[in-house]
């Protein structure tokens, strides 16, 4: 965990603060030099891979890397799961303080497509996450299956690393 003044709502308020500052350069610099990995959206992934079907996987430990996208389009993050908006920053930091003073949480909810994760429920937690430096995160996995795999056009975890 990201180190701090002991003070969990205090440090809640400076890690949003420098979410919010990390974001706001990225994507500066993704405007100047054209980079930066955008959100994607399950639907529209999946109406190009053709969805066929699903299944429950269940409570697994997944890489916070391979989260690249989101269900919900008004979540209010960025590719990296910065935020966007000043209008998360009270549950963001009730979150953060809370994981800084030890407390847990329920897993968050994803679909798995190949290799990467889509959130459902949880860009919160995935934020805060991402933030302390924390590597893999608890979640209820529903793999879904597509017609075309998604490595054949790129879609890996390792491609948003």
């Amino acid at each position: 965990m990201a180190g701090g003044t002991g003070f969990s709502s205090q440090d809640a308020q400076s890690d949003f603060s420098k979410a919010r500052r990390g974001q706001v350069l990225r994507a500066l610099v993704a405007k100047v030099k054209g980079g930066g990995h955008p959100i994607l959206f399950l639907d529209d992934v999946t109406a190009a891979l053709g969805r066929t079907g699903t299944r429950r996987l269940g409570l697994r430990s997944i890489p916070l890397d391979s989260i690249v996208g989101t269900v919900d389009r008004g979540h209010g993050f960025d590719g990296e799961f910065r935020p966007t908006t000043k209008r998360v920053r009270r549950r963001w930091e009730r979150i953060a303080g809370a994981t800084r003073r030890g407390e847990s949480f329920p897993p968050i909810d994803v679909y798995r497509v190949g290799t990467v994760h889509f959130v459902e429920d949880g860009h919160h937690r995935v934020s805060v996450a991402r933030q302390l430096g924390h590597e893999v995160i608890e979640a209820r996995v529903t793999e879904i299956k597509t017609r075309i795999p998604p490595s054949e056009i790129g879609l890996t975890a390792a491609h948003f690393r």
